[in-house]
């Protein structure tokens, strides 16, 4: 897919389920707040936009990438009322491998902590070359990944309550 000069977040709202009665936690890294705090106000101001009530979002700072998935494993321990857990973070390209065993592992991990709450746990990791990659996906001409992973989770919750309600007639096409 081609994504020069695309806004990645463009979607049909009227493919977006509500999100009235959800519960949802967002998991923001603090490193590369810049990028970060965007992600945070793209993902929030969805959710609200698409009926999840204030009270019902629960935003949790960690101090990087890494600890996304360590503290969307605990809210999902202690809260297990939480319908989905967005992860939110940046990790921009440096010199070193550290980029590669960082992405590696908060990728793997939200998958882990995913199936083993068998609850939606997001990807909202940007995976960024440079700063100015990351901050076009923050709000800027690519989109805001915040808002993508807000829809993504409404689409999650959405098709794990249907198939929690009527699992064999739920109809995959």
């Amino acid at each position: 897919m081609e994504t020069k000069k695309t806004n990645l977040s463009e979607y049909n709202a009227d493919a977006v389920p509500s999100g009235k009665g959800l519960h949802i936690a967002i998991v923001v890294a603090e490193w590369n707040a810049t990028v970060t705090d965007n992600l945070l106000q793209g993902a929030y101001d969805t959710l609200v936009q698409f009926g999840t009530q204030e009270k019902d979002i629960t935003v949790v700072h960690v101090p990087g990438s890494y600890e996304l998935t360590s503290m969307a494993d605990h809210l999902l321990t202690i809260a297990p009322h939480l319908d989905a857990v967005i992860c939110l973070g940046c990790v921009i390209q440096g010199e070193t491998r550290h980029f590669d065993f960082i992405c590696e592992a908060v990728a793997h991990g939200i998958t882990e902590v995913s199936l083993r709450h068998d609850s939606p746990v997001i990807f909202g990791l940007l995976t960024t070359n440079n700063m100015q990659q990351a901050l076009d996906r923050a709000g800027g001409q690519h989109g805001n990944k915040g808002i993508e992973a807000a829809v993504t989770a409404l689409k999650m919750c959405s098709l794990y309550n249907k198939l929690n309600d009527e699992p064999w007639s739920f109809n995959l096409e």
